[in-house]
């Protein structure tokens, strides 16, 4: 089988004794492609090393809806950017590194961590912008959207109306009615581990069909294991469970998902 994790945080400071192993697990687990994603540009630049050093690992370049803001990470473990993000010159950074980019993201709004009505209109303005950069690249474009999931939705529908470019929803949460209504636009979705343990996952994949969903970790968080770092090898674990919401073996769910990753990813 070939699995693939088309989101997570190896250069998180979690992983900054263990990488070498963490990367001979996923291999060992079947991994044939690790897409390790960026929040801002120290970030990006971290993931574009990672690259040149480890072949297994894709870069996304990502530039993250709070990051964007000035604000600092939500996440502890990540290098941090001083104040808002120049978005003109990270999009001049991600042309000059182009053939090393797999996808652009995480990108999208956020409602969790900042106030819809303080920063709202400003979420959106850099989202749009970004989505535009996306299609003129012609590079696929992943998601975040926490407490902001109709809000990006809506969006998307309105600049990629025509599927120009593949919408990766990453660890998407939002209710069944937008789960229907990104399936109808062509949105994708990748499923993290936690699916073992967190009922909406397991409700995204019933809804969605086998074609449209992709495998993720977003290692370090979001483990199957509770108390234990989460890793790309602990992808199995989301492709055994959406096997058996699916019906079908565990061999099926992880070639298709491959096949997933190739088509949407212009393998």
């Amino acid at each position: 089988m070939n699995l693939v994790d088309v989101h997570c945080h190896l250069n998180s400071v979690e992983f900054k004794d263990d990488l070498d192993e963490v990367l001979e697990r996923a291999k060992n687990a079947g991994l044939r492609a690790v897409l390790v994603s960026g929040t801002n540009p120290p970030t990006n630049k971290q993931v574009l090393e990672m690259v040149k050093k480890y072949p297994i690992i894709k870069a996304s370049l990502g530039i993250y809806p709070t990051d964007a803001l000035g604000m600092p990470p939500d996440e502890a473990g990540l290098l941090k950017h001083d104040g808002p993000i120049d978005l003109e010159q990270q999009f001049q950074f991600i042309r000059k590194h182009l053939s090393q980019v797999a996808a652009v993201g995480e990108v999208g709004m956020d409602f969790y961590w900042v106030d819809k009505e303080k920063t709202g209109q400003q979420q959106e303005e850099n989202f749009r912008k970004i989505i535009r950069f996306c299609k003129e690249i012609q590079k696929p474009i992943v998601i975040h959207s926490r407490k902001a999931e109709e809000e990006c939705i809506t969006i998307l529908a309105e600049e990629i109306p025509s599927h120009e470019i593949p919408v990766i929803q990453h660890c998407f949460s939002g209710k069944k009615s937008l789960m229907s209504r990104a399936i109808e636009l062509g949105h994708n979705f990748s499923i993290p581990p936690n699916i073992v343990r967190a009922s909406n996952f397991e409700t995204l994949v019933k809804k969605a069909p086998l074609t449209q969903i992709l495998t993720e970790t977003d290692s370090p968080w979001l483990s199957p294991f509770p108390g234990k770092k989460n890793e790309p090898a602990y992808v199995f674990e989301s492709i055994k469970k959406i096997a058996e919401v699916k019906g079908i073996s565990v061999e099926e769910a992880a070639d298709q998902i491959w096949q997933n990753y190739e088509r949407i990813f212009g393998i």
